[in-house]
């Protein structure tokens, strides 16, 4: 396929990708310093990079990265925002790079089993695990450095967790770095577990009824 075709596929699923991360907002499953589940949004990313290769894939995950932080607009201001509770414009700047342009990005690599596995289902929904794991991975990180302040309230005043025997099982066996690591982990696990699974059961589907017309183009 030519790649004046790739860009025209590449930004069509772009434009679905945006579509249905703009119909996700009105879903009541927001998290208070960000994230949620949506309705597949990466998954056309993710057959992106499953048709075209990980260059393709890396270019379109880049270009939506950028489109997010634009729909996370309220919530990337806030990092900017003046005060002792706020943070530094450094600060601001990396987290908006990992949680944004890194997270997203790391989507592209999807396509990366494509031709590894023989079962086109099975390795779009293998890749779509994968790239998705990482962009959990990329929230972990960040969410450890620059918001595991908060973890202790997490556990136990008004996270989900709060007065309840998990929450002081960790509060008991966590503290300092151990303890923001693992708020990390399990505050980003409530939305991008939902998501992982999602985006690889959404790939393995598609790709298995669309399988005439998702073909793999390197």
């Amino acid at each position: 396929m030519k790649n004046t075709k790739k860009l025209a596929y590449c930004a069509m699923l772009i434009a679905l990708s945006t579509a249905l991360a703009i119909v996700s907002l009105i879903i009541p499953l927001q998290l208070p310093f960000g994230g949620s589940v949506t309705l597949a949004s990466m998954l056309p990313i993710v057959i992106a990079s499953y048709m075209f290769g990980i260059k393709w894939g890396v270019g379109s995950a880049f270009v939506f990265s950028i489109i997010q932080m634009l729909l996370g607009g309220h919530t990337v201001a806030s990092f900017f925002m003046p005060g002792d509770s706020q943070m530094f414009w450094i600060k601001a700047i990396v987290v908006c790079l990992i949680d944004y342009i890194i997270a997203y990005t790391v989507i592209g690599f999807a396509g990366i089993f494509a031709e590894k596995i023989k079962s086109p289902a099975l390795s779009a929904a293998v890749g779509g695990a994968f790239a998705t794991f990482l962009r959990y991975v990329c929230h972990i990180i960040s969410g450890a450095i620059f918001f595991g302040t908060w973890a202790e309230g997490f556990f136990s005043e008004w996270g989900p967790f709060a007065e309840t025997s998990f929450g002081s099982w960790v509060i008991q066996n966590f503290n300092g770095s151990g303890l923001a690591w693992f708020y990390s982990v399990v505050y980003n696990g409530l939305y991008m577990i939902p998501e992982i699974i999602i985006t690889t059961v959404g790939a393995f589907i598609v790709v298995k009824v669309l399988k005439k017309y998702i073909v793999i183009s390197r």
